[in-house]
Parts: C-alpha cells; sequence; structure tokens
C-alpha cells in the first residue's frame, strides 16, 4: 500500500516543522517516488559538513562517489580511490545525515574477482561505514555479482552507460549508446540489473531517448546524469554543481554558483587583513 500524502510530505519536508517527525529515504521510498511520477534529485558528498548542508537542504539520496578520487584526492581516474578510503569517507557523511539515503560506491576492483569478494566487501560498507546501499558498475558481467549481493540482503545500485571505472577500456570519455548495437546493450543491461535485483540504476551519459525507453520499461527508478530530463532522479558530483572546479565543464552540468570565485575572493580578503594587520580586531581578540 503506498503511503499517503501527508506521510510523504513529511518524509520530503525535513527541517520544516520541528514537530514532523523525520523520516528517512529508503529504496522504497525511491519506488513510491517512482509510481508517482514524482522526481527526486541526488547528489555526491565525501564529508559530514557538506553532507549535512545538503540533507538540510532537503537532498533525497547522497552518493560517496569513487569520483572522491578526483574530487577530493586530486587523481585524473577513479580508479585508485581504495575500499578503506570509501568506508572512512562513508562513515564521515553518515554523521551528516538525518534524512538522505547514503549509498557507497563500490571502488574499482573491491567487487570484480568474484561474487563471494564482492559480498564480502559490500558487507564492509553496510557493517562499518553504516551505508544504506552499494552502488557498482557495470552490465552482463556484473549480473551475477549483483544477484549474489541483492540476495544476501544488501540493496544494490547498478550504473550503466559511462562507467568511469572502465575509462581505459572506452579511451574516452564520449557519449555511450549512441549507436543502434551499443544501444541495445545498455538496455538489454538494464533489464538484466533489474531481474539481478538492482532497486535502481543510474545511467551516465547516455542519449535522452534511450534514457527514457529504459525509464519508461523498468519498474525500478533510474538516476541520470548526462541522460535527459525522463530520468526518474537526477544526480551531480557536488564541486561541478556548485562551480567549486573550473577544469571540468560538460554540457549536462548546471552551475548552480560560482563558489569557487567567491571563495578565492573571501581567502585573498583574508588574507589581506592578516597582512595589514586588521584581523584580528580588538572585539575578535580575548
Amino acid at each position: 500500500m503506498l503511503p499517503s500524502q501527508s506521510d510523504l510530505d513529511t518524509s520530503s519536508t525535513y527541517g520544516t516543522s520541528s514537530s514532523k517527525r523525520t523520516k528517512h529515504v529508503t529504496r522504497q521510498t525511491l519506488l513510491e517516488y517512482k509510481q508517482r511520477g514524482q522526481r527526486f534529485s541526488c547528489l555526491t558528498a565525501y564529508d559530514a559538513t557538506m553532507a549535512q548542508i545538503f540533507d538540510e537542504a532537503g537532498i533525497d539520496l547522497l552518493l560517496v562517489g569513487d569520483s572522491v578520487a578526483n574530487v577530493v584526492q586530486g587523481h585524473e581516474t577513479t580508479i585508485p580511490v581504495t575500499l578503506d578510503e570509501i568506508i572512512y569517507h562513508t562513515k564521515a557523511v553518515m554523521r551528516g545525515v538525518r534524512r538522505a539515503m547514503v549509498v557507497a560506491d563500490m571502488p574499482f576492483m573491491s567487487y570484480q574477482i568474484s561474487p563471494e569478494e564482492a559480498f564480502r566487501n559490500a558487507g564492509r560498507l553496510m557493517k562499518e561505514a553504516g551505508a544504506s546501499a552499494v552502488k557498482l558498475e557495470g552490465g552482463r558481467r556484473v549480473l551475477e555479482i549483483v544477484a549474489h549481493i541483492s540476495d544476501s540482503g544488501i540493496p544494490v545500485m547498478g550504473h550503466l552507460g559511462l562507467t568511469p571505472q572502465s575509462i581505459h577500456q572506452f579511451g574516452s570519455y564520449r557519449t555511450r549508446g549512441t549507436d543502434k548495437h551499443e544501444a541495445e546493450q545498455i538496455f538489454r543491461d538494464a533489464r538484466d540489473l533489474e531481474r539481478a535485483g538492482c532497486f535502481a540504476i543510474v545511467l551516465e551519459k547516455i542519449p535522452a531517448t534511450l534514457a527514457r525507453q529504459i525509464t519508461e520499461t523498468l519498474t525500478i527508478p533510474t538516476i541520470g546524469i548526462g541522460a535527459g530530463v525522463h530520468c526518474d532522479g537526477q544526480i551531480l558530483v557536488y564541486t561541478d554543481m556548485l562551480g567549486i572546479t573550473n577544469d571540468f565543464q560538460p554540457r549536462f552540468v548546471r552551475r548552480y554558483d560560482v563558489l569557487r570565485e567567491r571563495i578565492l575572493d573571501a581567502v585573498s580578503r583574508y588574507i589581506s587583513d592578516v597582512r595589514s594587520a586588521a584581523f584580528p580586531s580588538e572585539e575578535e581578540s580575548y
């Protein structure tokens, strides 16, 4: 049975009324959103401070992405990040969250070796880090892994299209699914991932028409990033969306602010005040 409108309102209006009980977003919440035609929003997060801000704003889902390798660690790809590092950052994000669902990425080589090892590593993300679900990349080659993890009680989010862990295999970050053969394979993979037990699938950098076809076919939610408006939810890397990074500007990123310039200005003024002895003032001293 679907929840009443008042129940849904309570779960999606965290912080608007102290008398309302905060409800955690779960995989069931996202499924109900899809059934109702209600779009949901997702962002990446890697620390407690930003997670708390996003959670207070009302974000539905936070992904502790392996993009931490790029955003925090300064790597060119997501491949170097380790499972222990994802666990560390997921723990931090969990400390800042009251409502949003937190999904942890399974990094490169944490699930490819065998279904049993994948399950052990997924279990660490749940038990040690406190994640509500895990995400892994791929289609046909990970179906057995998805089924094993999901059947063991761990929610799994899939990821199709441009899969950054396969960047050396792809050779570029070009749009995937632009030719008929690849588009058909992505569509088949999406249906197979649903059958294997995925509760949602990220569709990255594929044609909007293909994403719409997948979204309308599946009963589980789709989450788009560079996949058009017809997905059930949308996700962005928060440093791209807030304009903190300036060396990565793909067409699918809408910048809602340019915080890099504002931070540079604030720090420059701080430096100037320190040099001129304008900071700290008498009022700012003990």
